[in-house]
C-alpha cells in the first residue's frame, strides 16, 4: 500500500510542472510604456503625439478628435475560450485646433471589454449547414436552375 501512494505523490509532484504549459498568455494591440504617455504635454501636435505613441488603435471625432490605444492580455487554458484578463486603453484628447487637451487612462474595471479583433462576419440570410443547404434545396424545386 505504501509503494502505491509513493508511486502516487511522485507522479503527481512531476506532473505539476506541465500543469503551468497548457495555459498560454496573448497580447493585442498597442503596449506603451508609461514614460512614453509622460512625453505628451498638454498643447503637444497630433503629429508628436503620432511620433512617440505611432498611429491609434482608433480615433473619434465627437466632442474634438481623440486617439485611442487600446492593449489586452489574454490568457488560455489548454484549448479554452481566451478571457480578458487586462486592458489599458490610453486616450488623448485634442482641441479644435489640434493640440493636446487632455489625456486619460482607462482599463478592465472602467468599462466593458472592447473587441479588437472579431473572427466572425455576419452574413445575410439564414445560418444553415452545408448538408441542411442542400436539403433544403431538394425541397424547393424552384430554387433548382
Amino acid at each position: 500500500m505504501k509503494t502505491w501512494i509513493r508511486g502516487a505523490l511522485l507522479v503527481s509532484v512531476l506532473a505539476l510542472p506541465l500543469a503551468g504549459c497548457f495555459t498560454t498568455t496573448i497580447n493585442h494591440g498597442h503596449v506603451i510604456r508609461p514614460e512614453r504617455v509622460r512625453d505628451i504635454q498638454v498643447g503637444s501636435s497630433r503629429e508628436q503625439v503620432e511620433l512617440l505613441l505611432g498611429s491609434p488603435s482608433t480615433s473619434s471625432r465627437l466632442d474634438g478628435e481623440a486617439y485611442y490605444y487600446i492593449s489586452q492580455v489574454k490568457q488560455t487554458t489548454a484549448f479554452l475560450t481566451p478571457e480578458t484578463v487586462e486592458q489599458r486603453v490610453v486616450a488623448i484628447y485634442f482641441d479644435e485646433e489640434g493640440f493636446v487637451r487632455d489625456t486619460a487612462y482607462y482599463s478592465l474595471e472602467d468599462g466593458k471589454v472592447v473587441d479588437i479583433l472579431s473572427r466572425k462576419t455576419r452574413t445575410g440570410g439564414a445560418d444553415y449547414g452545408f448538408l441542411s443547404q442542400i436539403l433544403r434545396g431538394a425541397q424547393n424545386p424552384s430554387l433548382n436552375l
